[in-house]
């Protein structure tokens, strides 16, 4: 009977079947203890001479690191292991022995080195934890909009409109149509999928060419984002906060022993709940200042700033109503204030920065021409755009999560390139 590993504490006392591969292996005389894994979980299976025979005991002293082998033992309580038991073998068949020395089998090999073997380096027990973290967190935003019968829409990865800042665009040829994008943002097409459907939200791949090296930037990274016709500033906001605090419990109820391993400090997370704080723009300049920074109004805010901001308070953190000019052409002005928008980024604690910027949209056709015209932007590619507005425009507001910043920060990694299967950053496209 094929057994996973995850399921293997339902197994104790009988003999089972694993397959998988061999991570580890330590010998000690007349015993091996083999480090298995097989993608849901890691059990340590004992090969005992005497229980095997020579045959079978022979066969596991020529396993290398990353055999594959399919294993049948018997499951046997063990409370220091993470699942509760260890395997004892009783016969052992390999798939396939690697003929070389596993190549990152070392400890203190350099992180440029792993990113290099960044496909062999997934089997690691590190990367298993965290990305099986990912995969709970996706799990919860699904869910989260589930419950609440938002609809799903796949946005384009090719645009011909400028979603963001024209200066971070990769651009391509697109056939006899002349220059096109890879997308920045879904936002755009969420915009026009609200006004049919009210509550939307995507999932997918986005690219901006920035060329910068920090811990929190990648090329390639994926994005949530969700619209929603008659949203405000303030139910935009609300939104965001409940979907944080529900990513972060069900990562809590779903993927504990995964942060555990990872060593993650619990009890900060588990502070994450609604409401969140809220501080505006002008509030975060005078604490800025306050704490040594040269800043000046109108100034956007960039790592060290989010990371000074952000340690003031135990969860995240809404930074509200940036100048205007700090921020996109699409978002509405706040109308007390109309030098400033309404718009929110909300901020990480422990120096994680921002994980989700919004904001509520400009819904008037003739205010979002005249900002398209003050950002120098086409306006025959926004054509189709502008058209959500001649027709039934309403209020309405939305954000996007950025997945690997909000892994990075629910699994407290030092370098955003550990949240991603495969990294794309400004060096490195291999593998």
């Amino acid at each position: 009977m094929w057994v996973y590993v995850e399921d293997l504490k339902d197994y104790i006392g009988q003999e089972v079947e694993l397959r998988g591969w061999v991570w580890n292996i330590r010998s000690s005389g007349k015993i091996h203890f083999l480090q298995f894994r097989d993608g849901t979980g890691f059990v340590q299976v004992v090969v005992e001479r005497s229980d095997v025979g020579e045959e079978v005991f022979e066969v596991a002293s020529k396993l290398r690191i990353e055999s594959s082998v399919i294993i049948r033992g018997k499951i046997v309580e063990d409370r220091r292991s993470p699942y509760g038991v260890e395997v004892h073998a009783k016969g052992i068949v390999p798939v396939q022995i690697p003929e070389e020395p596993y190549p990152i089998s070392k400890k203190d090999h350099g992180i440029d080195f792993l990113m290099s073997y960044r496909h062999l380096w997934l089997r690691s027990r590190r990367q298993f934890h965290i990305l099986k973290v990912r995969d709970a967190m996706l799990t919860a935003i699904r869910q989260f909009y589930r419950q609440r019968n938002f609809v799903l829409i796949d946005t384009p990865i090719f645009t011909g409109a400028i979603g963001e800042s024209a200066g971070n665009l990769f651009e391509l040829d697109y056939f006899d149509y002349g220059k096109v994008y890879l997308t920045q943002t879904g936002q755009l097409y969420l915009e026009a999928a609200c006004m049919a459907f009210g509550k939307v939200y995507n999932l997918g791949p986005t690219f901006r060419a920035e060329k910068s090296k920090t811990r929190r930037h990648l090329i390639e990274f994926w994005m949530h984002e969700a619209e929603v016709a008659y949203y405000e500033h303030e139910d935009n906001l609300r939104l965001q906060e409940e979907l944080v605090s529900y990513i972060v419990k069900y990562v809590l109820d779903n993927a504990l022993e995964h942060l555990i391993a990872l060593g993650r400090d619990v009890s900060k997370l588990e502070k994450v709940c609604v409401p969140f704080e809220r501080i505006t723009y002008d509030e975060a300049i005078k604490l800025l200042q306050k704490n040594g920074s040269d800043i000046r109004w109108g100034d956007d805010f960039g790592g060290d700033e989010e990371t000074i901001i952000a340690s003031n308070f135990e969860k995240p953190v809404f930074v509200t109503h940036y100048p205007r000019k700090a921020k996109a052409f699409y978002m509405q002005p706040d109308p007390h204030k109309p030098e400033v928008v309404l718009c929110g980024d909300l901020l990480a604690p422990e120096g994680y920065g921002e994980i989700i910027g919004g904001s509520q949209r400009i819904h008037d056709y003739n205010l979002l021409l005249d900002r398209l015209n003050e950002f120098n932007l086409p306006e025959d590619k926004y054509q189709w755009y502008l058209d959500l507005r001649k027709w039934g425009s309403v209020p309405h507001s939305g954000f996007g999560l950025g997945i690997e910043r909000t892994v990075a920060w629910i699994c407290g990694l030092e370098h955003i390139r550990e949240s991603i299967p495969f990294a794309r950053t400004l060096y490195r496209i291999y593998p």
